[in-house]
């Protein structure tokens, strides 16, 4: 039993999880707006979420711990374009809206993008 354990797993070891999300929060960050599905948008809604407030903060350690994880492509347009926006918001960073199922195999498909 899963009891008060956090997180999806995708059917996924730990470094293959993390590269998911890493690639999906590098695309969120670049295009602002992505199609997926339902349970990777809502693990990609808190990760995308901790880096932008952590991108608030103008610090080196902030662009550091960042760095590790994103390109200086990313991390650069997290601090100067995407973080600035949200300066005077407490969260609630990125908006999911239900598009339908999947064709193919009737996944539920979502589009997550960040709030103007």
């Amino acid at each position: 039993m899963r009891k008060q354990n956090k997180g999806r797993k995708f059917s996924r070891t730990k470094n293959k999880r993390s590269a998911l999300l890493k690639s999906l929060v590098t695309s969120l960050f670049l295009h602002e707006k992505i199609q997926t599905t339902e349970a990777k948008a809502k693990e990609l809604r808190i990760v995308a979420e901790k880096f932008i407030t952590r991108a608030k903060v103008k610090s080196i350690q902030n662009r550091r711990v960042l760095s590790q994880t994103l390109s200086a492509k990313v991390n650069k347009k997290l601090f100067d374009e995407i973080a600035p926006k949200y300066v005077g918001r407490n969260g609630g960073y990125t908006r999911i809206m239900k598009l339908g199922p999947r064709p193919s195999d009737g996944a539920k498909m979502v589009i997550i993008e960040l709030v103007k």
